[in-house]
C-alpha cells in the first residue's frame, strides 16, 4: 500500500488538536498548576524513587532548576521531600494526597474530553483509529529498521 504524502502532516495536526483538547480539559481545574508542574507531578507519580537529581535528568534541566520547581510545588502543598528510609542522605520526592487527587481529576476530565470528540466520529472510524494508534505505538517503540507485524491481521 502506498503512503499518503501528507500523512506525517495529518498526524502532526491531529496531535496538535489532541493537545488542545487535553490542555483545555486540564486548564478547567481550580488549582493553578503549569503544564511543566503537571509533567513533574506525573513523572514523580510514575517513578516513586525519584529524587531531585533524577528529576533534573528526566526534565533535561540542571538540578537547581528542578529544585526550584520542587520548591514551588512544595509551597502549594502538592509535593513533599522525604528522607529515604534506606539512606537518610537521599531525599525522595513524594506527591501529597492533594496532588494525587489533582492528577486523578485531570485524567478523568481529559478522558471525558477525548471521549466527547470520539463520540462525534462514526464507530467504524473509531475502530480504524484504534488500530492505527496501536500500530503507531508499536512502531514508535520498536528498534529502528525492525519489520513490524500488521496489527490488523487476524490469527486463527
Amino acid at each position: 500500500m502506498e503512503r499518503h504524502p501528507d500523512l506525517a502532516a495529518a498526524i502532526g495536526a491531529a496531535a496538535e488538536a489532541l493537545i488542545g483538547v487535553l490542555d483545555a480539559a486540564a486548564s478547567r481545574h481550580h488549582v493553578s498548576v503549569s503544564p511543566t508542574q503537571l509533567r513533574v507531578l506525573a513523572l514523580i507519580r510514575s517513578r516513586p524513587e525519584t529524587n531531585v537529581n533524577r528529576l533534573a535528568e528526566l526534565l533535561k534541566v540542571v538540578p537547581s532548576s528542578a529544585s526550584r520547581l520542587c520548591d514551588r510545588l512544595e509551597a502549594t502543598g502538592l509535593l513533599r521531600r522525604m528522607a529515604d528510609p534506606r539512606d537518610r542522605r537521599e531525599v525522595r520526592l513524594r506527591l501529597t494526597a492533594t496532588a494525587e487527587q489533582l492528577l486523578q481529576d485531570i485524567a478523568e476530565r481529559r478522558h471525558r474530553a477525548v471521549q466527547s470528540v470520539l463520540d462525534r466520529m462514526p464507530a467504524r472510524t473509531q475502530h480504524e483509529l484504534l488500530l492505527a494508534l496501536l500500530a503507531f505505538g508499536q512502531a514508535a517503540t520498536a528498534p529502528a529498521g525492525e519489520p513490524q507485524a500488521d496489527p490488523t491481521a487476524r490469527t486463527a
